[in-house]
């Protein structure tokens, strides 16, 4: 429909809101298509080469920062944000003082959010269908060249904090984002405001210090980068410092004060599957490959593959307990056939066997 033929693009604007949120969407924001300022930040991170190996983020030319140039016609962006958080986060500071227990990730432990975002918003443009009838749209899920915690801090769902995750005021940062770039010339919310002030729990609290700037983070130093984007092997400077993390890092989140006013997903497809909130590093390190493919049906887990599955889990084990449990699954690895999981169980079992000394001396002091 063209937009000439739409009588009230503010009411229309409210309307949209309205059926998100009977979708549930926790918060609808609409931006204008203006992200100059983080086309300028982009560059700049990615002449200083934070991307690492992340190749995805330097394609594309402009069509990241330039919406018009993804979606031609782009005039508006539909911004929409759904919290995801399963469990108290307590549960997940506890989790991570349990060395012989596997951290992931709150936001994998569940279903890949992927496709349950895309069908809500699917919805959403089928709901301003029947209203206005045909129009110019295209939703995206982390599907395409899109900046999309500049748009949302744009449309007011929150600012980007020195973490460079999204915060929004009233629910904290354990959401994830959806959008649809459309050709309705909608009117624009405005953008939040930065609420960090003088606070730096988030850079302190970096397990690799890879915030090595208010709102610069150093994806090569990233824990959730090394044990998800990263294929080869991981960096032994850095291996002491993943703790039990095998698929990605929450701390920066878990530290932030704004997450005290995080709510708890009602999703059920965001609940724990396969027992990953609470199941032991040697349980998991015991998947067959045919077991992960299985077991990992429908997560974004299974996108890192069994090798790297194995090669996170056996650094984790390194910085564990040296006992008899972790030292036989890493035995046992040495005879793997890809040399990437030999090479990490090596070095786990080294590092259980300094430990081993190292405790000696004491024990013999009781």
């Amino acid at each position: 429909m063209s937009p000439n033929a739409i009588p009230d693009l503010q009411q229309l604007a409210e309307q949209i809101k309205a059926w998100g949120l009977e979708l549930g969407f926790q918060q609808i924001g609409i931006s204008d298509t203006n992200l100059s300022e983080a086309e300028l930040h982009l560059h700049r991170w990615l002449q200083d080469g934070m991307h690492g190996d992340m190749d995805y983020m330097a394609a594309h030319g402009l069509k990241r920062s330039r919406p018009s140039l993804l979606q031609e016609g782009t005039r508006s962006i539909i911004r929409v944000r759904m919290d995801y958080l399963p469990e108290d986060r307590r549960n997940s500071q506890d989790l991570l003082k349990s060395p012989a227990k596997a951290f992931i990730s709150r936001y994998a432990l569940g279903r890949d959010y992927h496709k349950l975002l895309r069908n809500r918003l699917q919805k959403l443009a089928d709901r301003i269908v029947a209203d206005i009838g045909p129009f110019g749209y295209r939703a995206f899920v982390d599907s395409a060249p899109v900046l999309e915690k500049a748009i949302a801090e744009k449309a007011g769902l929150g600012w980007i904090g020195k973490h460079s995750n999204l915060i929004n005021r009233r629910a904290g940062s354990w959401f994830f984002l959806g959008e649809i770039y459309t050709d309705l010339p909608l009117p624009a919310d405005h953008p939040a405001g930065n609420h960090c002030g003088q606070c730096r729990a988030c850079l302190d609290i970096c397990p690799t210090q890879a915030i090595v700037a208010p709102y610069r983070v150093d994806a090569r130093r990233c824990v959730s980068y090394l044990t998800i984007e990263h294929k080869t092997a991981i960096p032994v400077e850095f291996r002491p410092l993943l703790g039990n993390r095998i698929y990605g890092c929450d701390d920066c989140q878990l530290i932030c004060p704004w997450n005290r006013f995080a709510k708890l997903s009602t999703e059920t497809d965001f609940a724990p599957r396969q027992r990953l909130d609470s199941s032991t590093l040697t349980e998991l390190f015991g998947w067959t490959e045919a077991e992960f493919l299985r077991k990992t049906e429908g997560s974004s887990i299974r996108r890192i593959g069994h090798i790297r599955w194995l090669r996170n889990i056996a650094v984790a084990l390194g910085n564990g307990n040296p006992d008899s449990a972790a030292k036989t699954a890493l035995l046992e690895k040495l005879q793997h056939p890809n040399e990437l999981v030999r090479e990490h169980a090596d070095w786990a079992l080294q590092n259980l066997h300094k430990k081993t000394v190292d405790i000696r001396p004491n024990a013999l002091l009781l």
